[in-house]
């Protein structure tokens, strides 16, 4: 059990539907958690989640709560934290689901550059085409199977077009 907490906690970032910030802390607090829990030292951990809050635009929100940010922000916050021990996969469920399309495009942007940048893996659940078209490979998956792969420059077209 405690093996399985710490890998996950080092090597999978989560990116949960509804965010799961957690209220009482800033988002600063939010984004260092992970890397207290870690064991980093306080001096590196500084150092990270102003990196992160920098990657993600939202340094300028580092003493807010979570209450007091839009979707976008929060989603942001999450995925700054999800980042923050340098997890080898990052697991996104529906990205877009909770917020407008300006902010779908804004984070899909911001997967895209992390994914080059920092070389950060995301592995996306979305029924959102718009998301979609940010993903090199594309598995349709029904009642739990996998049932077709799309890869390259027209996944989406093809994925799409499958279900005609």
């Amino acid at each position: 059990g405690r093996d399985l907490a710490q890998y996950r906690l080092r090597k999978v970032g989560y990116v949960f539907q509804f965010y799961n910030l957690i209220p009482t802390l800033t988002v600063w607090e939010n984004v260092e958690l992970p890397l207290s829990l870690a064991g980093v030292d306080r001096k590196a951990r500084e150092e990270r989640v102003r990196e992160l809050l920098d990657a993600v635009g939202i340094s300028h929100l580092a003493n807010r709560t979570p209450d007091t940010l839009s979707g976008g922000e929060q989603q942001r916050v999450a995925i700054a934290r999800a980042l923050a021990n340098r997890p080898a996969v990052v697991l996104m469920d529906e990205p877009s689901a909770n917020i407008d399309v300006d902010n779908t495009l804004k984070i899909m942007e911001l997967v895209e550059r992390l994914n080059k940048d920092m070389e950060q893996t995301f592995i996306i659940a979305t029924h959102d085409p718009l998301v979609a078209r940010y993903c090199a490979t594309i598995y349709k998956i029904r009642d739990g199977y996998v049932i077709s792969k799309y890869e390259g420059r027209d996944a989406v077209s093809k994925a799409l077009m499958g279900e005609l």
